[in-house]
């Protein structure tokens, strides 16, 4: 398997931005483990938040131990909260998948293998929906994965809140074997493919 750095790739820039009216906004992601998807947005201006969380399943089963069984229907997620005047839903998309996920792997991630790792995008707007899917519609076209795109537009029932040890983790855990392993080289590829969006400090919350 491939270290996370090696793997990023500058996605082409979105054919369609997305016009965004002012105040913050809200966008969900699930690239794999939350821990990472986290950790990136957490370093890119114009994200006031970002909560781990889970999508898909129901709320009895909202639980890291729990999902993480892989037959809850969740998908680790994470509930973005973005100022657009600062970065555009198209441009976190841009982001997402030249950074955070790989849109080529089926139901895994990295190390992380089940329905549980899926990569999907969770528009909360028409909007978003309508960028989203232009954007992927782009990338299939585009030819930079030789692979199929198999990332999944999904539909919002709820989203839950995963526990609290599991925000911020990659603040709290600079050190842990995975972050180190798979997270951190993927902020690093932040910083380098976008420097203008790219803050080192880590937002919390």
């Amino acid at each position: 398997m491939q270290p996370a750095e090696a793997r990023a790739v500058l996605a082409p820039a979105p054919a369609r931005v997305a016009k965004e009216s002012d105040g913050l906004k809200r966008a969900i992601f699930a690239g794999g483990c939350f821990w990472g998807v986290e950790g990136v947005f957490s370093h890119v201006k114009g994200v006031t938040s970002a909560v781990s969380g889970f999508h898909g399943g129901s709320g009895k089963t909202a639980k890291y131990d729990r999902v993480k069984q892989g037959d809850t229907g969740h998908a680790e997620v994470v509930e973005v909260t973005y100022d657009p005047r600062v970065v555009r839903y198209d441009q976190l998309l841009r982001i997402y998948f030249s950074v955070i996920a790989d849109p080529t792997q089926l139901n895994r991630q990295g190390p992380d293998t089940g329905t549980q790792y899926r990569t999907a995008l969770v528009p909360l707007t028409e909007e978003q929906r309508l960028v989203a899917s232009a954007y992927i519609a782009q990338l299939r076209a585009s030819g930079v994965w030789k692979r199929p795109i198999v990332t999944r537009m999904e539909g919002l029932d709820r989203f839950y809140p995963a526990e609290a040890e599991h925000q911020d983790f990659m603040a709290a855990n600079p050190r842990h074997p995975y972050i180190v392993t798979w997270d951190v080289a993927k902020v690093r590829s932040l910083k380098k493919l976008f420097p203008a969006l790219y803050k080192p400090q880590f937002t919390k919350g």
